[in-house]
């Protein structure tokens, strides 16, 4: 029977689309047009206020000429969701939003799989950012989870550079969809936080193109408007103001055509920044500015070269219509419902069941005493420190998840004795991390808390154990006698009630791991990530004053699974993977090169009792490779929701040159004929068929 809807009833909301669309269309860049508006642009300006460009202004704005046709225009911070800043609420160049939309953790939307749902993410978010006034969002993050000790995987996406990619790509364009520009950051390198401004990267031409510059060139590909470089320095010299960086790799290399920005206080060479390619000098300030007028007044520096150093970001700010859009749409606060759901499904499609040996789900507790305990029942992890600091609103701790999916059946009880957790018919007990920018955190949790988990998991064999966290940590000493393990990240301000779902069964888990969770660090290829001797801090110090040290990415591009696979070493957890409360079963593959394409054929079935969701990967490796390659290397996956009992037929195809590898020699891309395995499965290390085929 179809249901009729009075047409009062969908005008509104039809409206609002109609006033929507017509002031978020940006349409593709025409570059060309761009830059000759910014070539005459610069004519108009005087030297002092192209001197006013070369830096920015009040800490989060591009400097601004409005009689000019050049506004003030808004930067904002982070991938999950609007940071407000309220400091900034008295200055006459922004209307500060009341309140934002706390999302899970970009690592959580990664272990979605969930591409599509990437893209409905950053929309939100690109929403919320033009309801106040925010012309360029700073993100997304996509350095690699190179290093579980990392304390801002958090606000990354992974440790597979395609996937990371194809998840970055679908939030940029979700996100400008809206007309709010993104910033792809950080460039490149930045994958430890210890003391991150005094490190030096030391990475291969090779490793640099195959890992850590693909998630970049999967933005670009995306049309992204501007990319943020690190703190780090690159092979010696600071990314910020290296022409190599910028230059060669930015530009020649990754070919981008919009605006790059330095991150904040991160460059300290003015001269060589002006002339490296870099576009603006974050967050400026007047002595800067009058530094780079020096060097100009002295003729180390000309007005050509402060022409050529802003023509990008004039350009880049034209081409994606910032000068000349409607700055707020307060209609768009109306949508927050619509965010909340967003978020929430994020966590639900997003939280990992990593063991379970049929304890879960708690469909009918029956009375029982369940004893939930733990020292995360009522911490807040919808903010994070600096940049990433989203406070949220409706906001749902994990006591309140817990009373609200189990009712009555729970005893908290913060130390509980022997004897409680011997009497309890089943224990959830809550772990996890508080990760923060600018901090490593050691992959161990603390000794006490390992120590109280050991010994639950060792009293109770009914133990569940649920992990909130941005990377990956250390649970080996308590894995084997846990009954179930849930993965729950940091779910945002709804989140909790998804990972509570998981828990009764009303929600069907369907999230896969991001990244590798080795058994020990040391098995890790950055286990030497930090100095010889180096200690882990809880207050940062002047970084100025800590001797610059090199990070070794020695393993080349065997970072990841690529590593534990080729070098044999088993994690506890493989990239990947994740449980559900149904069965699958994938049917032999047919394998045919066609068009340029690898294109893999097969079927789905949920032979289970329950509707739930299940991600295909396909896996490639060169049978005979001529140099060190991973023993597979992820080239496609796809996310299939089915209902019990139902099967489907699908296909996956990638570009045959995703076979080949960077030449070092040769400074570019080669595939080598011969043969070639393709791998079908459910995670990195769960291949259920292979094929050769012949290129």
């Amino acid at each position: 029977m179809c249901k009729i809807i009075p047409i009062s009833h969908i005008l509104p909301e039809l409206l609002l689309l109609a006033t929507a669309a017509s002031v978020y269309a940006i349409g593709t860049p025409d570059w060309q047009t761009s830059y000759a508006w910014a070539d005459a642009k610069l004519k108009e300006l005087t030297l002092d206020e192209k001197l006013n460009m070369t830096v920015g202004y009040e800490e989060f704005f591009f400097p601004g000429f409005p009689e000019k046709g050049i506004p003030y225009l808004y930067l904002s911070d982070a991938t999950k969701g609007v940071h407000l800043r309220p400091e900034l609420t008295d200055t006459v160049h922004i209307r500060q939003l009341e309140r934002s939309t706390a999302f899970p953790a970009p690592i959580m939307l990664a272990a979605t799989f969930n591409p599509e749902l990437s893209y409905e993410y950053g929309k939100a978010v690109g929403e919320e950012c033009r309801a106040g006034g925010v012309e360029l969002l700073l993100g997304p993050g996509v350095n690699l989870a190179r290093n579980s000790q990392c304390g801002r995987n958090y606000e990354y996406l992974g440790e597979d550079p395609y996937m990371v990619g194809r998840m970055a790509a679908e939030y940029i364009k979700g996100l400008q969809s809206t007309g709010t520009a993104a910033c792809i950051k950080h460039f490149i390198g930045n994958e430890t936080e210890f003391y991150r401004r005094r490190t030096n990267s030391i990475i291969d031409e090779r490793t640099l193109h195959e890992l850590y510059m693909r998630p970049f060139k999967a933005g670009i590909d995306a049309g992204v408007a501007f990319i943020m470089t690190s703190y780090n320095k690159l092979n010696g010299e600071w990314t910020g103001e290296s022409r190599y960086v910028i230059d060669t790799l930015i530009r020649r290399d990754l070919g981008f055509k919009g605006a790059v920005v330095s991150d904040w206080r991160s460059v300290y060479d003015h001269e060589k920044v002006v002339k490296s390619g870099q576009n603006s000098i974050m967050p400026g300030s007047r002595e800067i500015r009058d530094d780079i007028a020096n060097l100009v007044k002295t003729g180390k520096l000309s007005e050509k070269d402060i022409d050529n150093m802003i023509r990008p970001l004039l350009a880049t700010c034209h081409a994606f219509g910032l000068y000349d859009r409607e700055k707020y749409i307060p209609e768009l606060l109306s949508k927050f419902p619509d965010h909340e759901r967003i978020s929430m499904r994020t966590a639900e499609e997003g939280t990992v069941l990593l063991k379970n040996n049929g304890i879960l789900p708690l469909e009918n507790p029956k009375g029982g005493k369940i004893l939930v305990t733990g020292s995360y029942l009522d911490k807040d992890f919808n903010w994070v420190h600096a940049s990433a600091d989203v406070k949220g609103y409706n906001q749902i701790s994990w006591r309140q998840a817990l009373q609200k999916e189990f009712g009555d059946n729970l005893i908290f009880t913060a130390k509980p004795t022997d004897k409680e957790i011997k009497d309890a018919d089943i224990v959830i007990v809550s772990t996890g991390t508080v990760d923060r920018e600018a901090y490593e955190r050691p992959f161990e949790l603390p000794a006490a808390e390992n120590n109280q988990l050991k010994r639950i998991t060792a009293l109770n064999p009914n133990t569940i154990v649920v992990v909130f966290t941005g990377s990956g940590v250390k649970l080996t000493d308590f894995a084997e006698d846990a009954a179930a393990i849930v993965y729950g990240w940091y779910p945002g301000q709804n989140g909790m009630a998804a990972v509570a779902g998981v828990l009764t069964g009303r929600i069907n888990p369907s999230g896969k791991l991001p990244l590798s969770i080795e058994k020990d660090f040391n098995d890790s290829p950055a286990k030497n990530v930090m100095p010889q001797g180096a200690k882990f801090y809880t207050k940062l110090v002047n970084e100025r004053m800590i001797t610059p040290y090199d990070v070794n990415y020695d393993e080349g591009v065997l970072m990841g699974y690529r590593w534990y696979d080729t070098k044999g070493i088993a994690p506890l957890y493989p990239f990947g993977y994740g449980l559900t409360y149904t069965d699958w079963e994938i049917a032999k593959p047919s394998v045919k090169v066609k068009n340029g394409k690898v294109v893999v054929k097969s079927g789905l079935k949920n032979i289970g009792k329950r509707d739930g969701a299940q991600v295909v990967q396909i896996y490639a490796s060169e049978k005979n490779p001529t140099v060190v390659r991973p023993m597979k290397e992820l080239k496609g996956v796809k996310k299939i929701f089915l209902a019990a009992g139902a099967n489907t037929r699908f296909e996956i195809s990638f570009d045959i040159d995703e076979l080949g590898f960077y030449d070092s020699e040769n400074h570019g891309w080669k595939l080598n004929p011969g043969e070639y395995v393709i791998a079908i499965g459910t995670s990195s290390r769960d291949i259920l068929h292979e094929e050769t085929i012949k290129i």
